[in-house]
Formats: structure tokens, C-alpha cells, sequence
């Protein structure tokens, strides 16, 4: 309140010292070539709430409702109307000091004071100023409340995008937890002494989530290592029916990828996939080309599979989290071709991204 009460002060200063300003540059001006002080004093004082007024006429009713509108046809129908209306009465201020003061006396009238349309320009001239400013520091403010709002605009955007990251990535734990619970519990059942291992397994993955899974970006390296923590648990629940081929190339620790992006394509073609000839197949292949990682994933499935293996939370969350985090530096491909469904996915420029 007294910060807005301070601005107001400084705002009617500032007019009262601009006006008083403005007067003295027409005490200056008429008296140019002129000793009628008395006069110049008096045509000085009463132009000034003559200028006044049709500046402040011009500039908070005339620009705001017709010309930052866009009605430039009523603007420059009032504008001549005031022009006319200015006129006369600056004709009439001429007069009346002339008869009062002068007593009629052209003679001795100031020279400078004498030409109506000096004066007439001399008082648009202070109006033509003001509202030049005044559509400057209008323009000025339009255009930092634009970038403000676009600074709104982007940084909700930014926000919204970090919060669809964020509850997408919380669906991955209960469901990878979900998968991963239900094989505990069967061997639990049976009593398997392999229980205990299983459990270890699964801990270091929580690890990795619940440490990892929130940064923005974690290393592709570690990412495949807890692959293949994966991949263990469940040769583990597939024991003698499952067949793994599992290929990468030798990763820098400086590639980096968005946490837990690819193990649920991993995770889909073991919940997803079928037997097939006694086996379960999954063929897993990584490779990185300068900045572009290649990730392609394959497991047997029935010939009428298609639609099933393209459902599921996992998978649905990691197309959703390839699109925020990598839009246009992304290509997903999936298809069946035989007993097989393929996912083949490709990122580019990811030491750029790894760096935002």
C-alpha cells in the first residue's frame, strides 16, 4: 500500500515539474524580442491549462479508446474535433490578453505571440511530445507483459511437464513392483530356496528406482546394468523356459538417458510374451553410434499377440515419457513379423540432451 502510495506521489511530481517546465519554455518563447513582461506572463499562464487539457484529453481518452483499439476513424474524427475546439480558444486566450493587457495595442504585442498558428503548433507540439512518450512507455509496458506472460506461459508449461514426468514415473514403481511381487510370492508358496535371492535382486532395483528414478537423467550404463539385474530375476520365475540374448556395446559413463525408459520395454516382453516351441525367447540388443542410441527388443509371441503386447501401463508410460523428454529425437517401431514382436527404438542427440 505505501509502495503504491509512494508511486502515485512520484507520478504527480513528476507532472506538476514537466508542467512548470513546460511553462517556463513559453515564457522563454514569447518573450523572445519582447520587454511586455506583465503580458508574457499572463498568455504563458493561461496556454499552460489550455495545453494541459488537451494533452491529457488526447492521451487518456482519445489514444486508449480509439487508437490502441484500433478505430483510427473515430480517432481522427475527435482528434480534428479537438483540433477545431483547441483552436477557438487559444483564439480566444489571444484576445483576451490582448484587450485586457495591451488594451488592443498590436503594436506592442510580442512577435512571437502575434502568429496564431505558431501558437497553435507550439501547444501541439508539447501534446505530439507527451503522447510520443506516452505510446512509447505503452508499447514498452505491452511488450514486458507479453514477455512476462510468455515467461508464465512456458515456465507452467515446464511445470505441467515435470509433474506429467513425475506421476508417470510413480506408475512405474507399483507397476514393476506389482510384476516383480507376484513372483516373490509364488516362490514363497513353493518354498523355494531360490526366495532369498530373488529378494536380493529386487532390492537392489528399488535402489535404483527410488535413488535414481526421480533425477532427470541417469547413465545409459547403469540403466543396462539394472537390465540385467531384471533379466536375472526372471530367469529365476522362468527357470528352464526362458532363452536370453542380451547384446551391448561398451557404454561411456557420459551417455546419459531419462531413468527406467527402457527396462519397461524389457518388462513388457516377459509379461507380454509366449512360449514358443518350449521356449520363451528375448532377444535384447543395444548399441550406441557417436550420440544415437539403437535399442531394439524382440520376444516370441502367438501369431494374434499384436494388440496385447501394444497395452499395458509400462509400455504406454514409456511412449508418453519418450515424447516429453525427447520429441523430436525419438523413433519407436513395433511390429510382428512371424513369432516374433519387435520394438526397435532410436534416440538421437543424446549427449545434447544429456547436458540440458
Amino acid at each position: 500500500m505505501n509502495q503504491l502510495k509512494n508511486i502515485q506521489i512520484k507520478t504527480i511530481l513528476f507532472h506538476v515539474l514537466f508542467w512548470i517546465g513546460v511553462w517556463f519554455f513559453y515564457y522563454y518563447f514569447f518573450s523572445y524580442n519582447s520587454d511586455v513582461k506583465i503580458y508574457i506572463i499572463w498568455f504563458s499562464s493561461a496556454l499552460l491549462p489550455l495545453t494541459m487539457a488537451t494533452t491529457y484529453f488526447v492521451n487518456y481518452y482519445l489514444i486508449p479508446r480509439y487508437l490502441l483499439t484500433k478505430s483510427y476513424f473515430k480517432f481522427a474524427l475527435y482528434s480534428f474535433y479537438t483540433l477545431v475546439f483547441s483552436s477557438y480558444l487559444i483564439v480566444l486566450v489571444l484576445y483576451a490578453c490582448l484587450i485586457i493587457f495591451l488594451q488592443f495595442n498590436v503594436s506592442i504585442i510580442p512577435p512571437m505571440s502575434k502568429n496564431f498558428l505558431f501558437i497553435l503548433i507550439l501547444v501541439y507540439l508539447i501534446v505530439g511530445i507527451v503522447s510520443f512518450v506516452s505510446l512509447l512507455n505503452h508499447n514498452f509496458k505491452t511488450a514486458s507483459w507479453n514477455k512476462e506472460l510468455q515467461n508464465k506461459i512456458l515456465e507452467t508449461q515446464l511445470q505441467m511437464k515435470e509433474q506429467e514426468l513425475y506421476y508417470l514415473k510413480q506408475q512405474i514403481h507399483p507397476h514393476f513392483l506389482f510384476n516383480t511381487l507376484n513372483t516373490i510370492y509364488g516362490f514363497a508358496l513353493k518354498q523355494s530356496k531360490q526366495t532369498p535371492d530373488i529378494i536380493l535382486k529386487l532390492s537392489n532395483l528399488l535402489d535404483y528406482i527410488l535413488y535414481h528414478v526421480n533425477k532427470p537423467k541417469v547413465s545409459l550404463k547403469e540403466e543396462v546394468l539394472h537390465i540385467k539385474e531384471y533379466i536375472e530375476l526372471e530367469r529365476i520365475r522362468f527357470q528352464d523356459s526362458l532363452k536370453v540374448n542380451f547384446s551391448t556395446d561398451n557404454i561411456d559413463e557420459d551417455i546419459q538417458i531419462a531413468p527406467m525408459l527402457l527396462i519397461p520395454f524389457v518388462e513388457n516382453a516377459f509379461k507380454h510374451g509366449n512360449l514358443h516351441e518350449g521356449f520363451l525367447k528375448v532377444d535384447i540388443e543395444i548399441r550406441i553410434k557417436e550420440d544415437k542410441l539403437s535399442f531394439s527388443i524382440k520376444n516370441t509371441v502367438q501369431d494374434t499377440d499384436e494388440e496385447k503386447n501394444n497395452s499395458g501401463i509400462g509400455l504406454k508410460n514409456s511412449i508418453k515419457r519418450l515424447e516429453l523428454n525427447y520429441p523430436v529425437d525419438y523413433i519407436l517401431k513395433n511390429e510382428i513379423r512371424g513369432n516374433w514382436y519387435i520394438v526397435e527404438l532410436t534416440i538421437s542427440n543424446l549427449k545434447k540432451k544429456g547436458n540440458e
